[in-house]
């Protein structure tokens, strides 16, 4: 670490940025891809009430809990790129062995509650009767594995501090193509239905943590795990959740407000929630590109930020911005144009792909408008600035969202009008995060 040139700090900045941003989008497709064709399989072979027993409330839920401790991986990831970018391998390995005690940790908690409170979580979701048993049946086995979720979370956005986003890349590949096999095979030749499904996700999602981990066990200097090293540093700990929990209840309400949205959409029966299902895996695809700019912005702002560089995170900020706001122009584009094809892939139900277009059609034009949301906050979190951010999202997207479906959907009860509320709220949002970023620069010396 201390003699190797780091690109991350040294490097050309749009070039660094793609470079990183490749292979997370490329990681992150992949592990959208083994969730959607798990959706492809039971909703094509299956049925449209496994399509939303999967998709529907069970997906929401999945989301919420999965969404939350990536939030608190975020703030291991932070701490890990501002000692990297420091050069301090004393406090990178305390917060690799740190991360992975959390992360066990919480699994086993969230195993235990999310089993015991299924039916429960299903029913104040309004989740219709014929679906309540496949939806308790595949989150129940999902939490039963949630363990390796964790640690695979964890273990990747350690290694995409560092400035590895390749190595976990080549782990969701792997294990994206054993999920489709096992998919295949549990639901297809062993007619196991909504739990082949489930099964397929978890035994691929083990597959992932052991490489990742093996991975950090084979490394050099602060990055090496080791399992007997495995504990809590209070202090690392304190720094990690002080960026880890905001970010993760940001994500969290993200999650509670899409439930409630869910919840809304489940009374419109079980052919909106099918097409809900259905739109929301290609909806993924503009998040997973999102996403993925927002993670590299965080690390290259947390690199630089522990390096020092301040003048190279402004420059840095405003091409990544300029980066996503082009893909999501295009996504639009491709979207509302293939709308129709692009649902029939997830079902041949006519009137499941009619409600689907619909929702393409109010909502596929206005994704450029989160832009500011995803790239200030992760550059926010990169400097350790989390409290304000996560309190512009908590009240701009979230609970302005909330409100709008809580009054604007008895006034207009329609599909229609749940859909407006998301444009509506990542404007100001993304006007909220103009303002307040301009700010923070000024306090760090950006003008």
């Amino acid at each position: 670490m201390k003699t190797v040139r780091n690109p991350i700090t040294e490097g050309v900045i749009w070039k660094q940025i793609l470079i990183f941003f490749f292979p997370i989008v490329l990681g992150t497709f992949f592990q959208q891809l083994y969730n959607t064709v798990d959706t492809i399989i039971v909703g094509r072979f299956v049925g449209k009430e496994a399509l939303a027993s999967v998709g529907g409330s069970a997906g929401q839920l999945v989301n919420l809990v999965v969404g939350f401790f990536t939030g608190l991986t975020s703030g291991a990831a932070v701490v890990v790129s501002q000692f990297w970018g420091a050069r301090d391998t004393d406090r990178v390995k305390e917060a690799v062995h740190t991360a992975y005690a959390f992360s066990i940790a919480a699994s086993f908690l969230i195993t235990a509650f999310g089993i015991a409170l299924t039916p429960v979580l299903l029913r104040w979701m309004r989740t219709p009767e014929e679906l309540m048993d496949g939806s308790a049946l595949y989150l129940r086995i999902y939490y039963v594995g949630i363990l390796f979720v964790f640690v695979f979370n964890t273990g990747s956005s350690i290694l995409r501090a560092a400035g590895d986003s390749r190595r976990p890349l080549y782990y969701l590949i792997i294990c994206c193509i054993l999920n489709i096999a096992l998919d295949v095979f549990f639901v297809l030749i062993c007619e196991m239905g909504i739990a082949g499904v489930a099964v397929a996700t978890v035994l691929s999602q083990a597959v992932s943590a052991c490489l990742v981990t093996r991975a950090l066990m084979k490394a050099d200097g602060g990055l090496c795990l080791r399992l007997r090293g495995i504990r809590f540093a209070k202090r690392i700990l304190r720094s990690q959740l002080y960026i880890g929990v905001p970010t993760g209840l940001q994500s969290a309400m993200y999650s509670i407000s899409n439930i409630i949205i869910q919840t809304a959409i489940n009374r419109f029966g079980t052919d909106a929630m099918a097409a809900w299902a259905a739109f929301w895996k290609l909806d993924a695809i503009f998040w997973m590109i999102s996403s993925a700019f927002g993670i590299s912005i965080t690390t290259f702002v947390g690199q630089n930020y522990g390096a020092q560089k301040h003048g190279r995170i402004r420059k840095s900020v405003w091409i990544c911005a300029g980066m996503q706001a082009f893909a999501a122009v295009l996504i639009s584009a491709v979207f509302l144009i293939f709308r129709a094809p692009l649902l029939s892939i997830f079902t041949a139900d006519r009137s499941v792909i009619a409600i689907g277009c619909g929702m393409i059609a109010i909502l596929g034009p206005f994704y450029v408008f989160f832009t500011p949301v995803e790239i200030l906050s992760g550059a926010l979190r990169g400097i350790g600035d989390v409290l304000i951010p996560t309190a512009i999202t908590v009240c701009g997207v979230c609970l302005l969202r909330v409100g709008w479906v809580l009054i604007a959907l008895p006034l207009r009860p329609e599909i229609s009008t749940i859909m407006a509320g998301y444009p509506v709220t990542w404007l100001l949002s993304g006007i909220a995060f103009l303002i307040y970023y301009a700010v923070s620069m000024r306090r760090f010396g950006e003008k």
